[in-house]
């Protein structure tokens, strides 16, 4: 047998091999035709077993979009609305980006002082807090430990913000200060800290007043405390039969309109006050995506379609299949707005 005979044959194995491990919904989902509108892959998505799914389109010189598929309460039979609550996760970081932006916009905080400076009594609990400085907190890149990958965060989550900086204190750093990236939702805990502390109340009121008022965001909410609960939207997580929409992440909540008119705000700049947008510019970014048990969002702006895009989908897993599915939705979505 050749040499190159040998390569194609190993090749071939190879790939026998990675189909075998491929998830055949995954598959099967991304083999199927994509259909001519965004009503109909909305209604496609419940084949990938989404109990509900929720998408607002605003795309310029049109009116905004609305379309809904399955399940507001699966047990109950409520069908799905556009008007539902949702749990957004971490689409809430780019609200504390902007409250963190307004406050030094105003000459309230520094990019450039630490961790140390502005919590002293962290000092010695966690590591390199002399030289994380809040650039670096905002940008993910401080080396502070995921609280959210610490045991048991999502079957037992902390019942408060003190309880939850207790579960990564006297933790190793995962990096030097700005030396590395990584993803750590311990960073905007402390961000969301820091914000009470400036402005001596709720870090909600702070961006209802600053952000939401402005804007007339009135279905946006800091808490599951704040809200009615038969407004939003069922959680479910998959071989966990219960609606979860009561376990309590401290996620912000909104109407995925809500959402969208922030998300456009953000990006065409008219969020914000006179040089605040090089700041923001600066420090964070302009798209988001969340992810808790039970609740998976995508926030993105398309400038080529200058079109807002926000899509809710309200069944997680383990495995992490139902992301890519979420994913896989979405940009069949754009793609359909894309052929208009």
């Amino acid at each position: 047998m050749t040499k190159q005979r040998i390569i194609q044959l190993l090749l071939f194995l190879g790939t026998i091999t990675s189909l075998y491990f491929v998830p055949w919904t995954m598959l099967w989902a991304w083999l199927q035709p994509i259909p001519d509108t965004v009503q109909e892959q909305v209604d496609q998505a419940l084949k990938h077993d989404f109990d509900g799914i929720i998408v607002y389109v605003d795309q310029a010189g049109q009116p905004p979009g609305f379309y809904v598929a399955g399940w507001h309460d699966t047990k109950n039979k409520i069908p799905a609305y556009p008007e539902a609550l949702f749990k957004i996760a971490s689409i809430s970081k780019l609200y504390d980006a902007v409250a963190i932006t307004r406050l030094v916009g105003d000459g309230r905080l520094s990019l450039d002082q630490t961790l140390a400076d502005y919590f002293p009594e962290l000092v010695g609990r966690i590591e390199h807090a002399e030289a994380i400085t809040l650039r670096l907190m905002v940008q993910h890149r401080s080396g502070i430990p995921n609280l959210t990958d610490t045991p048991n965060f999502w079957v037992d989550p902390p019942k408060s913000s003190e309880e939850a900086l207790e579960r990564v204190l006297d933790l190793p750093a995962s990096f030097a200060p700005d030396q590395g990236y990584e993803y750590s939702n311990t960073n905007y805990l402390l961000i969301s800290e820091l914000i009470k502390k400036l402005t001596g109340g709720d870090k909600s009121q702070y961006i209802k007043e600053e952000i939401l008022k402005p804007l007339g965001l009135t279905h946006t909410y800091g808490s599951l405390r704040e809200v009615k609960l038969d407004s939003l939207m069922s959680g479910y997580y998959v071989g966990v039969e219960d609606d979860i929409k009561t376990t309590d992440y401290s996620s912000m909540i909104a109407t995925a309109e809500d959402v969208g008119t922030f998300l456009r705000a953000l990006n065409d700049g008219s969020l914000f006050k006179a040089g605040e947008q090089e700041i923001y510019s600066s420090i964070y970014v302009y798209n988001h995506t969340g992810l808790i048990p039970g609740y998976q969002s995508i926030a993105r702006y398309h400038p080529d379609i200058d079109a807002v895009v926000v899509q809710f989908t309200n069944t997680t897993d383990f495995e992490g299949y139902n992301w890519s599915l979420s994913e896989l939705v979405y940009g069949r979505i754009i793609k359909i707005l894309r052929k208009k």
